[in-house]
Formats: C-alpha cells, structure tokens, sequence
C-alpha cells in the first residue's frame, strides 16, 4: 500500500510533465543551440558561434520589425486597456436589450483572426468598400493606398487588432468590476460625487491589478502580431518589406529548403527578450502600487 502511495503521485504527474519537456522545454533549449549554428530545415548546419547575432546588429529589415513592434505595443496598449473598461461599464449595468451588446462586442474575438483580415483586407483594398464609398462621397479623388502604403498598412493593422481585441478584454474587465463593492460607489453618490468622479476615483483604482495584467497581455500580443500584417500585406511585409514584424521574418528565414534556421533561431531570441522588458516593467509598476 505504501508502494502505491507513493507511486501514484508520479502516474498523474508524468503525462504533464512528458508534455512540458517535450513541446516547452527542449524546444526552447533546441531554439538556442540552433541560434549559434548555420542549420537548415532540413539538417545539417556547423557552429559558427556569434555570427547570427552579429549580423543582426546590421539587419535593416529587424530595424524596422522593432520599430513596427514598438509602434504597434505604444499605439495598442493605451486604445485596449481604456476604451475595453469604458465598455465594461456601459454594458455592466442591467438595462433592457444590454445582451445584445455584449454580444455585438464579444463576437469580433470568437471570429476568426484569418477570417477577419481577409474582410479587412476586402474593405481595404483600392477597390474595396471604404474607398468605393469615399469616393462616391466625394471626399477623396482617387483611392487611398490602405495595402500599399507603409504607414497606412501598419495603421490599418493596428486598427484591426484593436477592433479585434476590444471585447475580449471588455470581457475581463467585467469579471474585474464584479469585485469592486457598490457600497462604495453608492456612498460616494451621497457625498455628491458624480459619475466621471466615481470612475476616476473608485472604478479605477478597484481594477488596477486587472489593468496591469491586460496591459501586459497586450504588450506581449503586440509584440508579437503575424496575422494581421501578414494577411494585409499579402505575406510580404509591405513595401520593400518594411510592415514586417519580427514574427514575420522569423516565419520568413526559417521557411523553405533553404531556410536559415540558426538566424531564425536567433531572431527568437531577440523576440523573447524584446517581450520579457515590458512585461518586466510593467510588473515592477504593479509591484510598486501595491506597496503604496
């Protein structure tokens, strides 16, 4: 019986553990043996130390990924950590036809992010819905080049990840709200508070943990956008390849039978640590907060 006791632990432990290993830790180990080699995707490849790192100092095209990155992460963070808690609160409170709503909100996050950018990309295009209309309106005399475009591209990327993104994290905050007492809110009304008061002074301040992690969330989701550049962009990183993200030129170096997976391997590397600073920051803000 004791023989069983203390076996039975590692039975339920093993297939968990078996999956760990395998798919998170050995392919992050792999990842990092392969930055410091020439490996194919087909095998072979010799060590060649730091060279894959030195070459990124010169990348051009991981320049512009970075500052596409970083663009994405400062123009997101602020549009899906309010506008989201706004949302929040509109459809918080129990009035007639409020289901609807929330549902209107929510169903953009079930949709398919692939589906999704191809109907941005139908609305986008030269002949597509927004300059149809636009042009019929009179406003503009000639398309405007949403796919074509360096900074409209990254723009209509970033506006699609935000249309996106908006009622999942409403969904979070809703959650959030439901801990944050209404005595409070109700004797705050007493005392003569109005409503722009109460959200600044009670609903904010009751959710700021929830604030922290969902900007964490978007900082790293933003970081490390694919989807919607690759499908807008038609898979090539806009014009001479400067809408890529980093995601991208990793999927971009690594594909094929020629791909060059240590450098790919190394981008990964950059990607992690690029990730791992915001998340860090924003953690120590959190830290610091709750200590005040």
């Amino acid at each position: 019986m004791r023989y069983q006791r203390w076996f039975t632990p590692w039975v339920l432990v093993i297939p968990a553990l078996t999956w760990l290993l395998v798919f998170n830790l050995w392919p992050s180990i792999n990842t990092v043996i392969l930055s410091f080699t020439n490996a194919k995707p087909l095998g072979g490849g010799t060590f060649v130390g730091l060279k894959n790192f030195e070459t990124l100092l010169h990348d051009e095209q991981l320049r512009w990924a970075l500052l596409n990155s970083v663009i994405y992460m400062v123009v997101c963070l602020p549009f899906l950590t309010i506008i989201p808690l706004l949302l929040a609160v509109l459809v918080e409170k129990k009035l007639p036809g409020i289901t609807f709503f929330r549902t209107a909100f929510y169903t953009p996050v079930v949709a398919s992010a692939v589906v999704v950018a191809l109907i941005w990309q139908w609305i986008l295009d030269d002949r597509g819905l927004v300059n149809g209309l636009a042009e019929k309106l009179g406003v503009i005399s000639g398309p405007l080049p949403f796919l074509s475009d360096q900074w409209l591209l990254l723009l209509s990327a970033i506006s699609l990840t935000i249309w996106k993104g908006l009622g999942y994290y409403m969904i979070i905050y809703l959650a959030a709200l439901g801990n944050v007492g209404r005595e409070l809110h109700e004797a705050a009304a007493v005392d003569g508070a109005n409503a722009l008061r109460r959200f600044v002074h009670i609903t904010i301040p009751g959710v700021r943990g929830t604030m922290i992690l969902i900007s964490i969330l978007i900082s790293v989701s933003a970081l490390r956008v694919f989807s919607e550049l690759f499908i807008l962009s038609g898979g090539k990183g806009g014009p001479g390849g400067r809408d890529n993200s980093v995601v991208m030129l990793i999927q971009q170096y690594s594909q094929g039978f020629e791909g060059n997976l240590g450098y790919a391997s190394a981008l990964s590397i950059v990607l992690f640590f690029v990730t791992v600073v915001p998340m860090l920051v924003l953690a120590r803000l959190n830290r610091r907060g709750a200590e005040a």
